[in-house]
C-alpha cells in the first residue's frame, strides 16, 4: 500500500498548529479577567448609620457582596475592611466611594493610598460627589490619572492651609483675649474673708472644723477643698 508521506506529515503539522493556536487562545482567555467593581463606605463611630452610603453605591451598580464597610475613625487607614479590600483588589478593578472624606481625613495618607491603588495595583477610583476624581472615565488613561492626581494635590494643599489658618486664628484669638485681660485655665480659688485667721485657729486646735465652717459659712466639702488648696499654695511657696 502506497502512502504519500509528505502529504501525511503536512496534515499532522497542520493539526498540531491548529491545536497549538487553540491552546494559546484558550490560555489567553483564561488570563483575561472581568473587571470587578468594589464599593467602600465608612462612618466614624459605631452608632452612625452606613445605609445612605450603601444605598448610593447600589444605585450606581455596585453589588452588595462587593461593598466593604468600616465603622472607624478616618485619621488613618488601619481599618479591617479597608485592608481586606486592598488585599482583594486587582489590576483593572474599580473602587467607588460616595465622597473622598469616606476614604479618610488625612489627605497625606489619602494621597498615598490613591497612588497605591491607581499605580501599584493598577485599579481605578471613582468619587461620586467629585467627578474630577474619576480615573475610569473614557479618554487617555495617563491624562485621567494626571488630572485626578492634580486635584488630590490641590485638595491636600487646601486642607493643610486651612488647618494652619485655623491654628493661626486660634493663636490670634488667645493673644487678643490675653491683651483684654481674659485669663484662661482653672480660675484661682476664692477664699472667703477671714479665711487665714480662721484656718490658723482651726489648725492650732483653738476651734473645731465645724465651728470654722459655721464662721466662714462654708459647706464641709468646700471647707476641706479650700484647706487643701491653701496648704498646697503655701507649701509650694516655701523653699
Amino acid at each position: 500500500m502506497f502512502v504519500n508521506l509528505p502529504f501525511y506529515f503536512a496534515n499532522i503539522r497542520k493539526s498540531l498548529l491548529t491545536f497549538t493556536n487553540t491552546f494559546d487562545r484558550l490560555k489567553h482567555e483564561r488570563k483575561v479577567r472581568t473587571m470587578t467593581v468594589y464599593g467602600y463606605a465608612r462612618v466614624s463611630s459605631k452608632d452612625q448609620n452606613l445605609d445612605r452610603q450603601i444605598d448610593h453605591l447600589k444605585e450606581v451598580g455596585v453589588e452588595p457582596r462587593n461593598i466593604f464597610c468600616d465603622k472607624a475613625s478616618g485619621k488613618n487607614f488601619n481599618r479591617g475592611s479597608w485592608n481586606s479590600l486592598m488585599n482583594q483588589m486587582q489590576k483593572g478593578d474599580l473602587l467607588v466611594i460616595v465622597s473622598l472624606d469616606r476614604m479618610g481625613r488625612n489627605y497625606t495618607e489619602i494621597k498615598e493610598q490613591w497612588q497605591h491603588i491607581t499605580h501599584e495595583i493598577g485599579a481605578d477610583i471613582k468619587v461620586l460627589d467629585m467627578p474630577m476624581l474619576d480615573t475610569s472615565q473614557t479618554g487617555d488613561n495617563l491624562d485621567r490619572r494626571f488630572i485626578a492626581d492634580l486635584v488630590l494635590q490641590i485638595l491636600s494643599y487646601t486642607a493643610e492651609k486651612e488647618r494652619k489658618n485655623i491654628h493661626a486664628r486660634q493663636e490670634q484669638g488667645i493673644q487678643s483675649a490675653h491683651d483684654r485681660g481674659v485669663k484662661f485655665g482653672r480660675p484661682a480659688a476664692q477664699f472667703p474673708d477671714g479665711w487665714e485667721q480662721t484656718y490658723k485657729s482651726w489648725k492650732a486646735g483653738e476651734i473645731t472644723a465645724t465651728a470654722a465652717m459655721q464662721k466662714l459659712e462654708l459647706k464641709r466639702t468646700t471647707f476641706y477643698k479650700l484647706a487643701k488648696l491653701y496648704e498646697q499654695e503655701n507649701t509650694s511657696g516655701k523653699v
